[in-house]
């Protein structure tokens, strides 16, 4: 599939508006993780908006492609990837964080439309989607799972269990995507436990392995539609990013993994997503 510029642009501004309202929500409750919502935005709507049957009508049919955000610290960006694709009202995004709110730090399925897996400890999404992605091969069915990782996050071994799992069944209905911004909380991936190689790591277990721009909506749509990668192999999509993605003064900065914009840093940062 090849995007048309007008279909790209709509992402572009969808991407912006999801930027912005996550920033938003991140002031509103004075906690979160804006740097990783930023990354991941692109990623999420080209998901939701150019690949997968998610969202408005298909929130809750059988057939629906499954998506687990693994990063489930990020949800300011998922919430509102959810909410502009219909899975559930806007003004649910004013109660995030809030006392009985549906919309918790970390995402609960049980809570609010649209979340397939409980997650936030992280390396719990990778094994939850490779059963769901084992459970469609053995029924048959067509959906496909896909979800998204941090980078420092697979340094979680369960991640890995779940990487050879996946190669032995041959679960080419899997994609995982690697937000790969370098950053976790405090420093960089590289200075915590070094990660790379990490595209020839995934492939000595057994997966297919694509590299792209993870905020190129283009190229993201056109791989997504490209999947499998190769047959009978679970598909690795390491999308570079920049935590921040979209703010200058946040940038490829650590300390924004979990700091809080005040009055006068959202106001410049909405400008900037703005123009």
């Amino acid at each position: 599939m090849v995007a048309s510029a007008v279909r790209i642009e709509e992402l572009q501004r969808i991407s912006a508006a999801v930027r912005s309202r996550s920033l938003r929500m991140v002031h509103s409750a004075k906690t979160g993780h804006p740097g990783g919502d930023l990354s991941s935005t692109d990623i999420l709507v080209s998901l939701y908006f150019g690949a997968m049957r998610a969202g408005g009508t298909w929130t809750n049919a059988e057939d629906r492609d499954r998506f687990v955000m693994s990063k489930g610290h990020c949800s300011g960006a998922f919430y509102a990837t959810l909410a502009q694709a219909g899975c559930f009202p806007a003004e649910w995004l004013d109660s995030y964080m809030q006392p009985m709110s549906m919309l918790n730090g970390h995402p609960d399925r049980n809570k609010l439309p649209g979340v397939e897996a409980n997650t936030g400890p992280l390396g719990h999404g990778m094994p939850i989607a490779t059963g769901m992605a084992l459970a469609a091969k053995i029924s048959g069915a067509a959906w496909r799972t896909f979800v998204l990782t941090g980078d420092g996050e697979l340094q979680e071994g369960s991640n890995w269990e779940a990487a050879m799992t996946a190669a032995h069944y041959g679960l080419d209905n899997l994609t995982l995507i690697v937000d790969r911004n370098r950053i976790q909380q405090g420093a960089w991936t590289e200075d915590t436990i070094r990660l790379e190689p990490l595209a020839d790591k995934w492939r000595a277990f057994g997966w297919a392995v694509h590299e792209v721009d993870g905020h190129d909506h283009a190229a993201l749509v056109e791989l997504f539609h490209r999947l499998p990668l190769e047959p009978g192999k679970p598909n690795c999509v390491i999308a570079h990013t920049h935590k921040g993605q979209g703010v200058s003064f946040m940038m490829d900065r650590p300390e924004w993994h979990h700091k809080v914009p005040s009055d006068t840093e959202l106001e410049a940062a909405l400008k900037e997503l703005q123009s």
